[in-house]
């Protein structure tokens, strides 16, 4: 699992001018929460945090956040804002864990051997990925980075569903224990037809042939 380590400082102003102000100085406000501590206030550098959010391994890692150079604090980024066009990011909420509870977090799915599959060496099949990441239930000792799906022995007509994932060690999906729970399809290969250009305007040509047939005569004066 990749290892991040924040720099944070704890911040007095609130409200939406002491964040302004914050932005202008190249700094992003954010929250930390949980465990047996009250909600603080604290302010990032955003250039840190802007590195850190490139990586995909962020979102589902433990973090390591370190107030005011001694408050070392274990966190997982639970909802990040960004600006609507800029490249900037708004707000980061961070939450505490605890070693011995478990937590609920959305992983990423990585497919792999797709294209040395039957279904992947066959033309005119396409293998459509339904599902991107799943909500997953562990102790943080157990969080994965990512979730593998081996399509290796993936075929035409052949689906994936949630339930024939091979979890890691001490992961489960929670959706799953619900009495009938949905067992959603995460991956299908299908063959598709082509359609060209020429097919679809010789099929428009002979469909205004037949309504021009099908026209009812104009009555005519004696």
């Amino acid at each position: 699992m990749a290892k991040f380590a924040i720099p944070a400082s704890l911040r007095e102003d609130q409200g939406k001018g002491a964040s302004r102000r914050l932005r202008h100085r190249g700094m992003l406000p954010a929250v930390v929460y949980g465990g047996d501590r009250k909600p603080a206030s604290i302010e990032i550098e955003h250039r840190v945090a802007a590195k850190a959010a490139e990586d995909e391994a962020f979102y589902t890692s433990i973090i390591d956040l370190v107030v005011d150079d001694k408050r070392r604090q274990r966190v997982v980024l639970r909802d990040m804002q960004r600006h609507p066009f800029k490249a900037q990011i708004m707000h980061m909420d961070f939450m505490r864990i605890s070693d011995d509870e478990k937590l609920t977090m959305h992983v990423p799915l990585h497919f792999t051997n797709e294209s040395s599959s039957p279904a992947g060496k066959k033309s005119g099949v396409v293998i459509s990925h339904l599902i991107s990441d799943v909500e997953i239930l562990c102790l943080p000792k157990d969080l994965p980075e990512f979730i593998e799906v081996d399509l290796s022995d993936m075929d035409v007509g052949n689906i994936i569903h949630l339930s024939e994932i091979k979890l890691p060690e001490g992961v489960e999906i929670p959706s799953l224990q619900i009495e009938d729970a949905d067992d959603s399809a995460v991956v299908m290969a299908q063959h598709v037809t082509v359609v060209s250009e020429t097919e679809e305007t010789e099929d428009g040509d002979d469909e205004a042939a037949g309504a021009e047939d099908e026209a009812p005569a104009e009555d005519q004066d004696d």
